[in-house]
């Protein structure tokens, strides 16, 4: 995980804007429950009124309800009404003194509401307990007889409410203020005796729970704001839009930070992506051959690639995901408190079940994961080998085999993935069976709480609106467990790549050659691969010097090429040095070194591009004429000038499109039009046919005069008229002399004369052999 959060610190001020933007993103989708909530049990359930203390109420209705109120009480009352005709009308409108208001008058004003209609079955009872008579006493007697009892002339009205089942049911009732005013007013029942009784109602508000208790004293504002000629429902209608376009608004912006978020964290991905490519590619491109034979070409590519893409894909997934889901579930968290639900320990439960259930697929498909990129390696390195090999595979009919080989590859990088699929595949039905069941779950508990009135049923829908919030916020990790472990092995693969140092260093202070000639000495050098047990090359001494061609000659694995490769240091000696006008390479810039060299490696290596832009690869400056003169000494000029575009002609990828003979005089050419001191020629002319061989190397020793030249050939044709021959076995020059001495004493030479020379020139072999002897 750390490889992967490495690569973000570059874009750390995206990641504050997008972090930001996920804050208020989160905020928006946190706010729209709370919302949904007001407007079930304020805008449809309460009308749309938001206070118990009403915003206008009739003088009769305003006189009644100080009924049940202390002497405080009526003062806070009195001062928060102004008196306007038979009207009084509400003058706080601050939220937070509303809300106090609300605190301090709703026992009084729910007790108010109580007693304005009271059914009459519970009024009987009522009025049984006061007199101290059995509760069933009065079940025989109408209300109005029961009036002319105490005195009083009482009118009954009908109501809608519910049954115990739900249904609407037509009650009686009785207005019981008009009791205790006319009590209080003939001093029958003192004020402290209204009081008393208002502990037993608190007592029973506290039985019924605050959220029905609230909806009751809010029922009070509606009837006392009704009965005073403001329109409800005109109140309830404007609630609902002001809440509705406050969702819209809500919606719109979370959209829109939905979309800057996504676009800044695939811009963050994109470079990631970017600086990964640049940086492996980079480092890569600094390795010496001992690094290359680490790493396979396939393994490089797909670290190139495919882990590279993971590693995009899940930055970009992170930003957008993995940062918004921690978001997301804490402040659904304080949400779910904010409710005042008491139902947190159901989202805990869930949160425990669900992390148990990812756990045990994460570390079932781990190891899967782990082993899936290296069979993504080996599935490219057999790809790779079938298609540049294929003209080899069709010549000795190995269609079918390589075919089997590819298909077992295949096979068994695809059960891996079949496997890590299958496991993942339970991870979808088994959030949504985890995420539903806490539906019905929070469902089931609401329901009770409901019933006890403490909790509305806006709150409930809120809360289960919140509880999967929190489980998506939950189920987003999860996702990205998925992701996270394929790219956690890339990144490892990336970085054991990039980590890989460098056996080729320069040093901090190279020196400079002030006049520089090609002078090439090898001083008893021996060079050993990397994790070989013996030595490749042995006390290697010799000097090639400006003006002169020095050629190699030796059996096939004697160390040719592995001689050559240390002068532009492909790879560095083991002991011993190699020195360029006197100074140690090691002591020179690569740059400076390899400026000084025209490289023509063994198997000719052309690029996607022209005739010209090859020619120009080491030589970018170089002029039209220039690049001409190359081709004409490379002996490529007459199949350049048959050609429709000439030197505009297009090369293939690889140099596909051009013969062996034709790639290589073209990457002759290269090195010719570099015009370096030193070239190296390393078998460079074995697909050249004897006559074009003859007239390259003709033209090579008129036109490269002053320069130093190092041919590594199999035939002795192509190096007879060296100034000096080396001769290795077994990694070791065995002698060095010109094409005419080693012919005489060099045992290694002669076998390979005898396997190259004609007849006639093996005889005159002989008779120098013998003049010698005689001499």
């Amino acid at each position: 995980m750390g490889k992967i959060f490495k690569n973000l610190i570059p874009y750390w001020k995206m990641l504050i804007i997008i972090l930001v933007l996920l804050v208020v993103q989160a905020w928006c989708d946190l706010s729209l429950p709370g919302y949904t909530s007001k407007i079930i049990d304020v805008g449809i359930q309460d009308s749309g009124v938001e206070h118990v203390v009403p915003e206008a109420i009739t003088s009769e209705s305003y006189e009644m309800a100080e009924l049940f109120m202390s002497d405080k009480e009526t003062a806070i009352w009195r001062e928060s009404y102004d008196k306007d005709g038979d009207i009084y009308r509400l003058n706080v409108t601050d939220k937070a003194a509303l809300d106090k208001l609300d605190t301090e008058l709703s026992t009084a004003l729910i007790m108010d509401y109580q007693m304005s209609a009271v059914n009459e079955t519970s009024f009987k009872r009522m009025m049984a307990a006061q007199m101290g008579k059995e509760k069933n006493a009065f079940d025989d007697m109408t209300v109005q007889q029961i009036g002319q009892m105490i005195g009083m002339d009482l009118k009954t009205f009908t109501r809608i409410e519910d049954d115990a089942n739900g249904n609407p049911v037509e009650v009686l009732c009785v207005d019981v203020r008009e009791i205790f005013k006319h009590m209080l007013d003939t001093g029958i029942m003192s004020k402290d005796n209204v009081l008393a009784m208002r502990g037993t109602l608190e007592k029973t508000i506290d039985a019924m729970g605050s959220s029905l208790a609230s909806s009751m004293g809010v029922a009070f504002a509606v009837q006392a704001s009704s009965e005073a000629g403001i329109d409800v429902d005109a109140i309830q209608i404007a609630y609902l839009w002001k809440a509705g376009l406050k969702m819209i608004g809500l919606a719109l912006i979370m959209g829109l930070t939905t979309v800057v978020v996504g676009f800044f964290a695939a811009k963050v991905g994109a470079g990631v992506g970017m600086n990964l490519r640049k940086n492996i590619f980079t480092k890569v491109i600094g390795f010496s051959n001992a690094e290359m034979d680490n790493f396979s070409t396939a393994s490089l590519i797909t670290r190139s690639t495919n882990d590279i893409q993971q590693i995009q894909l899940v930055s970009t997934m992170m930003l957008r995901m993995i940062a918004y889901a921690p978001i997301l579930g804490i402040g659904g968290i304080i949400k779910v408190t904010q409710t005042g639900a008491g139902m947190g320990w159901v989202i805990g439960l869930a949160v425990l079940v669900m992390l148990g259930f990812v756990g045990v697929l994460v570390s079932v498909a781990m190891p899967k994961f782990k082993m899936m990129q290296k069979m993504v390696d080996g599935v490219n390195l057999v790809a790779r080998e079938i298609l540049t090999g294929l003209s080899v595979i069709r010549a000795f009919g190995r269609e079918k085999t390589e075919e089997e080989r590819f298909d077992v590859a295949n096979r068994a990088l695809t059960k891996t993935m079949l496997f890590t699929n299958r496991v993942m595949t339970f991870m979808m039905p088994g959030m949504m069976l985890i995420m539903y069941g806490l539906t019905i779950l929070i469902v089931w508990v609401g329901a009770h709480r409901i019933d006890a009135g403490v909790m509305q049923v806006g709150t409930m829908t809120a809360f289960i609106t919140y509880a999967m919030m929190i489980i998506m916020s939950f189920l987003m990790l999860t996702f990205m467990s998925i992701m996270l472990p394929r790219a956690a092995v890339s990144a490892e693969r990336i970085d054991e790549v990039v980590r890989t140092e460098n056996t080729i260093v320069e040093i901090k202070n190279p020196l400079k050659i002030n006049e520089p000639k090609g002078v090439i000495t090898f001083e008893h050098v021996d060079f050993c691969y990397p994790k070989a047990e013996e030595n490749a090359l042995d006390d290697i001494d010799f000097t090639a010097e400006p003006g002169k061609t020095t050629a190699i000659i030796g059996s096939t694995g004697s160390g040719k090429t592995t001689l050559i490769s240390l002068i532009p240091r492909l790879y560095d000696v083991t002991a011993g040095s190699i020195k360029m006008d006197g100074v140690d390479i090691r002591d020179l810039s690569l740059k400076d070194l390899r400026d000084e060299i025209g490289y023509v490696p063994q198997k000719g290596i052309l690029f996607y591009g022209t005739i010209a832009s090859n020619l120009r690869f080491g030589n970018r400056n170089a002029t039209d004429e220039e690049i001409r003169e190359a081709a004409q000494i490379a002996q490529a000029v007459d199949f350049i000038e048959e050609k429709n575009d000439k030197y505009e002609s297009s090369i293939a990828q690889g140099g596909s499109n051009v013969s062996g003979g034709q790639k290589q005089r073209l990457s002759i050419a290269r090195a010719i039009a570099k015009k370096p001191r030193i070239f190296i020629f390393d078998d460079s002319f074995s697909a050249l046919d004897l006559k074009t061989d003859s007239a390259l190397r003709k033209a090579l020793k008129e036109q490269l005069q002053g320069s130093t030249v190092i041919i590594v050939a199999q035939r002795i044709s192509t190096i007879l008229h060296a100034d000096q021959i080396l001769v290795l076995d077994d990694g070791r020059i065995v002698d060095k002399g010109t094409h005419g001495e080693l012919l005489l004493r060099c045992e290694v030479y002669q076998e390979i004369a005898t396997s190259q020379l004609s007849e006639k020139e093996l005889d005159m072999m002989e008779e120098r052999k013998e003049e010698a002897i005689h001499e």
